[in-house]
């Protein structure tokens, strides 16, 4: 045993995996910070086409009601999942930290 073995820096190689380990680590971290941005920026962008859609939906289920005679179904399961999402989203941000 060498006597100064606890003293002993680390060798080239396990310094080298150190090494390496962070960097893996923070290239790691810095591609999923990038895929979840541009999966927020893709929902974002798409969010007008979406409105627009569900809009055109509406009207058209409207329309067919009105010819059929039968009641809307979708607008009103399409009203109360609205409530929903608006009282969700005013539920985070009462809860929400001001850091």
């Amino acid at each position: 045993m060498h006597p100064y073995l606890i003293t002993a820096k680390p060798g080239r190689i396990r310094r080298a995996l150190a090494a390496a380990r962070t960097c893996a680590v923070r290239v790691l971290a810095l591609a999923v910070m990038t895929v979840l941005g541009a999966a927020v920026l893709l929902i974002r962008c798409a969010r007008p086409v979406i409105n627009y859609a569900a809009t055109r939906a509406a009207w058209l289920e409207l329309w067919a009601s009105q010819h059929t005679g039968l009641p809307p179904f979708g607008a009103a399961v399409g009203a109360g999942i609205t409530d929903e999402f608006v009282a969700e989203f005013h539920r985070a941000r009462r809860t929400a930290t001001n850091a």
